[in-house]
């Protein structure tokens, strides 16, 4: 008999320990299994299996209560190699974290620890059987074919042999079984030689190569050719037999990653994001624990997949906030892509034009390697102009595209040449505002502005989803005057660029165009093909883009961000500015940029304009010195939320009390209530991370109002 100790499928933070079951069956740590739980039944992840050979009277004996016997074992060998049980284990620690949420964040949703009805996608094959009969001379040709494969998928001899399949099959010939589906293999010959580094980046090889440090900051201007020393990086790691994972921020970058990657290296290729369906992720998660695979191109969750020996981890654009994730386990993919690092004596290198404050800082302080790229390939940096457009619309030009862009805009089409435009706002009008009372039109579910999006002529909430047609009359004070609009959107955008410059192809992308399945790469590959003129969208076409025809890129409303109360908010408006800037001129002919701003004066705007990093550093720096904001501090954020906001608020305010320790405590504040929840924060900040997480634990420990759902963020990306 074994007794084993699993976690359990549950939300309660209070049942984050393990229980004891036993089975007769054979069972492995980090299989699942089906268990009861008090009255209902859910899904356990064992921990540890130990044999015995007591009877269960004598282990209840042992024990001194009951232990119950596991209902069913759901995996034949563990979904999780012992890197990965450790590594959940880890974050559990670091993030505060349960650690079956843990477990279930790095598992494709078939084989979660989740009860669910997702099961993974098993094909029909056949194989040769021991029976003897007699086969006609086509069915011989057939069975012969079975026979030189070993096994077939049986849809395959269906398609190569129509009439003889069923026959063999119903003959005793072939022996029909199932096996799950296997993502198809990838491997096919490299279609472009390396291109031969040049001075700069030699010398970031060079260094890398000639030191033994794990992690390293690389820093290098927008077209400096930080992807081709990733790739000469990668093939070293590959040609020593080691596995190599490229970590992107957005789907949108996956796809033109995923063809150089493709055309370089030849290697059989797994590719890992959320645009994947459940089974497809379940497919490329087998290829990968299976070996089949030598190099990983994905975003954050593809840094979970089960490899065996990494040789290097690339991040590239690690300064981008999608790299962290928002619902627990809140961990950020940079901590555990180190880990894994040095799990695996791998190097870990960090790539960006704008590194963030944090990682930057520990460069300077040696705590990672750093390097720089500080010169362009084409040794040419953009022209940028920047538009102050207060002085714009005050000269009667339109607040959408100023007379400067639109001239440039001419010119470079006229040139035939390309031309990307970026808002950061999606739908139509930004927002909808009563004539009388002047009340923007809110989200029932949330205390948030909604956007109007002209082609469903609808209202829509970006926060939690909710659609509603244009009231007749005002929630607010009932008034029937109707709406005046305020701000723009991309599909706004899109209407002015089509009447401004008629005849010119247009593509939008924003979460509204990208929505269907392999959307980015449908409208990248068509703007790469000269399908169209003109690429306009939101921040997901600001970074990683290289398309040789832009010489041109506009930022519209570029530091919007400056309005935002978050102490990031002036570093991620640089980011946007500098990384969009960046797409312009990357080929033989230089490119221009031009900001529409309203404070164009402001440090960040400015820096961004001078493609200057070190003046926005200092400057920033400052900031967050006088401010104690990271990276001189850590900061850790309690996200309390409910459905009645006096118990959530109450349940805070508790919480509160009972929290001891060398930190500074910032709240309870109210913070706007998304999909009908209301929400309540406290801030810890402090010098000692490790002191806030054991007075959260202890705290956590001692129990909380169940109904009230706590949120742990160490080291959270956004305030506001």
């Amino acid at each position: 008999m074994n007794v084993i100790e699993c976690w359990m499928e549950h939300p309660v933070r209070k049942l984050d320990t393990t229980f004891t079951y036993r089975t007769e069956k054979h069972v492995e740590c980090g299989c699942r299994v089906r268990v009861a739980l008090r009255n209902t039944t859910v899904i356990g992840f064992v921990e540890s299996v130990q044999e015995t050979d007591e009877t269960p009277e004598e282990l209840n004996a042992r024990l001194g209560y009951t232990v119950r016997e596991v209902d069913d074992v759901l995996d034949e060998t563990p979904l999780i190699t012992p890197e990965l049980h450790d590594l959940a284990l880890w974050m559990r620690h670091e993030t505060v974290s349960t650690a079956i949420a843990c477990f279930q964040a790095m598992l494709p949703a078939k084989i979660k620890p989740a009860t669910h009805s997702l099961h993974a996608v098993k094909e029909k094959y056949v194989r040769l059987s021991d029976a003897e009969t007699g086969l006609t001379p086509k069915q011989l040709e057939a069975y012969l074919f079975v026979r030189n494969e070993s096994e077939v998928r049986y849809s395959e001899l269906r398609r190569k042999y129509p009439g003889q399949a069923k026959a063999l099959v119903d003959k005793g010939a072939l022996t029909v079984f199932e096996k799950e589906k296997a993502a198809e293999s990838t491997e096919h010959a490299a279609l472009k030689e390396p291109y031969a580094l040049n001075t700069y980046q030699q010398a970031v090889m060079d260094e890398i190569e000639q030191s033994d440090d794990p992690v390293y900051i690389l820093r290098g201007v927008t077209g400096s050719g930080k992807t081709e020393v990733y790739f000469h990086l990668a093939r070293k790691a590959l040609d020593a037999g080691r596995q190599v994972l490229l970590l992107v921020p957005e789907i949108a970058l996956t796809p033109q990653m995923i063809r150089r990657v493709y055309e370089r290296f030849g290697e059989d290729l797994a590719v890992y994001h959320s645009g994947l369906n459940p089974q497809e992720k379940y497919e490329q998660y087998r290829k990968v624990y299976e070996q089949k695979a030598k190099i990983v191109v994905g975003t954050r969750s593809a840094v979970f997949l089960p490899f065996r020996d990494l040789g290097l981890i690339v991040m590239d654009e690690e300064h981008d906030s999608s790299y962290k994730q928002d619902s627990q386990p809140a961990y950020h993919c940079r901590d555990v892509a180190i880990w894994r690092g040095k799990r695996h004596h791998a190097r870990v290198i960090l790539g960006s034009a704008t590194p963030s404050l944090e990682s930057y800082a520990r460069g300077i302080r040696k705590v990672y390697h750093p390097l720089r790229l500080d010169h362009r390939v084409n040794d040419a940096m953009p022209k940028v102009t920047v538009v102050d457009m207060k002085a714009a619309v005050q000269r009667g030009e339109s607040f959408i595209l100023s007379q400067e862009l639109q001239g440039k805009m001419a010119d470079v089409l006229n040139r035939g040449k390309q031309v990307i435009l970026l808002l950061n706002r999606r739908g139509y009008h930004a927002r909808l505002a009563c004539r009388s009372c002047q009340e923007v039109l809110l989200c029932p579910h949330c205390d948030l502005a909604m956007s109007w999006h002209r082609e469903s002529r609808r209202m829509k909430c970006h926060t939690c989803g909710t659609e509603i047609y244009v009231p007749k009359i005002c929630p607010k004070c009932g008034s029937d005057k109707g709406f005046a609009t305020y701000g723009f959107g991309t599909q706004k955008l899109e209407e002015e660029v089509l009447a401004r410059f008629p005849g010119r192809k247009v593509l939008r992308m924003d979460a509204d165009t990208t929505a269907r399945k392999n959307g980015h790469e449908k409208i990248l590959t068509a703007f790469g093909n000269h399908e169209a003129d003109i690429l306009l969208g939101t921040q997901m076409i600001a970074k990683g883009l290289d398309y040789p025809d832009v010489t041109l890129v506009g930022v519209l409303n570029g530091d919007d961000g400056l309005a935002r109360t978050d102490f990031r908010s002036c570093e991620t408006t640089f980011d946007l500015l500098m990384q969009a800037a960046g797409r312009s001129g990357r080929a033989d002919e230089s490119g221009e940029v031009v900001f529409q701003v309203y404070h164009p004066d402001h440090y960040a705007v400015q820096s961004a304009a001078s493609q200057d990093y070190d003046t926005f550093f200092r400057n920033e720096m400052h900031f967050r010195h006088a401010g104690q904001y990271p990276p001189y501090t850590y900061i850790t954020a309690l996200t309390f939320s409910g459905m009645d906001a006096s118990r959530t608020e109450r349940a805070a305010m508790e919480f509160k009390q009972a929290l001891a320790g060398d930190f500074k405590v910032i709240g309870v504040l109210s913070l706007l209530r998304i999909s009908d929840r209301s929400r309540f924060r406290i801030l810890l900040k402090g010098k000692d991370p490790e002191a806030m997480r054991e007075a959260v634990r202890r705290v956590i420990d001692a129990g909380i109002d169940s109904r009230v759902s706590l949120r742990v963020d160490v080291n959270p990306m956004t305030l506001d």
